[in-house]
């Protein structure tokens, strides 16, 4: 029954203050969830608070600071985890600094380790959870071209889940990927003026971003967050260490 799809659940989101995971977070607590959206920038998560979603709580969580994590874990005590904090660095290898991978690997991959490694314990404890990470097409699943970090992080994150996956499958825990591929957020905006700036305007790029999606347009954050749901839910409790690729095609070229 719509609404009460994930009722009883707690949903801990990171990266809740814009883009998908905002979507997810909004998704989850429209199908009954007790979410706990975080973010670092609490003027985009206040905004989830004119939604009137009175089983939402919002509070500041840095993915990359281990008591942070620890805290924020501890007060969600979540049945679902779905970490999406991540950033998509531009550039071929040999574009790449050591600082640039350093900060994709610690936020792209380590902070779910800190994540995962936090919430485990308790939802063994209870005997189930469902973990959903956000990785992207572009990862093992295909390459993109100058996305040399980003691609590399994300393909990390689909052997994290697979490993976590077999772990834990007859505890109780299933842990799943999602691989987009471009997604409407506030973030790809961004990227999308980044490169007008170098190819002469923005109308450029984003033709260039579009081209290379099957069906003619990006996705939606709702669109995605409509798989998060379903992950986090009853509905998916035979599905576990999974890529799921919801690309509008783009990989299946």
């Amino acid at each position: 029954m719509t609404g009460q799809r994930l009722k009883g659940k707690r949903a801990l989101v990171t990266a809740a203050g814009q883009g998908i995971g905002r979507a997810s977070a909004l998704a989850m607590a429209a199908e009954g969830a007790q979410v706990f959206a975080t973010d670092i920038n609490m003027d985009a998560l206040s905004t989830i608070r004119d939604t009137n979603h009175e089983n939402i709580e919002i509070f500041e969580l840095n993915a990359l600071d281990d008591t942070s994590v620890k805290e924020g874990v501890a007060r969600a005590q979540p049945d679902v985890l779905f970490n999406c904090a991540g950033f998509v660095h531009h550039g071929s290898v040999l574009d790449a600094t050591d600082d640039e991978w350093e900060f994709a690997m610690n936020l792209n991959v380590r902070s779910m380790l800190r994540t995962i490694r936090a919430t485990l314990p308790g939802m063994l404890e209870r005997g189930q959870g469902s973990i959903i990470n956000m990785s992207s097409a572009c990862s093992s699943v295909i390459g993109a071209p100058n996305r040399f970090i980003y691609g590399t992080t994300k393909a990390a994150v689909i052997g994290l889940t697979k490993s976590v996956a077999v772990d834990y499958v007859a505890k109780g825990i299933r842990c799943n990927a999602i691989c987009p591929g471009t997604v409407e957020s506030p973030s790809w905006h961004d990227r999308v003026d980044a490169l007008g700036a170098q190819l002469g305007s923005k109308e450029q790029a984003m033709t260039q971003f579009v081209s290379r999606q099957p069906m003619g347009r990006v996705a939606t954050a709702e669109e995605i967050a409509a798989l998060v749901v379903y992950l986090a839910s009853d509905e998916s409790g035979f599905t576990t260490g999974h890529p799921h690729i919801i690309d509008g095609g783009w990989s299946g070229q």
